[in-house]
């Protein structure tokens, strides 16, 4: 696979608004290591190695459990996630996935139990960059953990 385009080299202006997305999203409340679990769940229903690869990474580094990220993708059926992380992860799904449908109003409900409305900005906004843009750009891993430099 072949990396389709360049954003940052193409639209600079426009990777500066999403790093002031992203800099919102880190301001909203949440802790470090939850963003990194939404990055991450958002990366594996898109099926962006390049982000997996890079989410992971960035997870390791603030201390994030090996075996919480290797059962991820399963994280319904483990006690390893919080009902805070887990409201997180069901929320992320659900936008993830927004073409299946709009997001329940239960799913909604118990997200507000769990989050600030500020806080609650952060999962839904930290994923939709993700889910967004980086897929379409197919940013692309050359070797099994050497990430391409944007």
């Amino acid at each position: 696979m072949d990396q389709r385009i360049n954003y940052s080299e193409v639209a600079p202006e426009g990777m500066r608004t999403l790093r002031g997305l992203e800099a919102y999203v880190r301001s909203a409340g949440l802790e470090p290591g939850l963003l990194e679990l939404v990055k991450t769940r958002a990366s594996q229903l898109n099926q962006c190695a390049y982000c997996i690869d890079m989410h992971t990474k960035d997870a390791r580094a603030g201390g994030e459990a090996e075996q919480r990220l290797y059962a991820l993708s399963a994280w319904r059926e483990t006690p390893f996630f919080t009902d805070r992380e887990r409201a997180a992860l069901a929320w992320t799904e659900a936008v993830t996935h927004i073409s299946h449908g709009s997001v329940p109003d239960a799913l909604y409900q118990e997200a507000r139990r769990h989050f600030s409305e500020k806080e609650s900005r952060g999962p839904n906004t930290g994923a939709d960059r993700y889910q967004r843009v980086e897929p379409a750009e197919h940013l692309v891993l050359h070797r099994a953990g050497d990430l391409r430099e944007r």
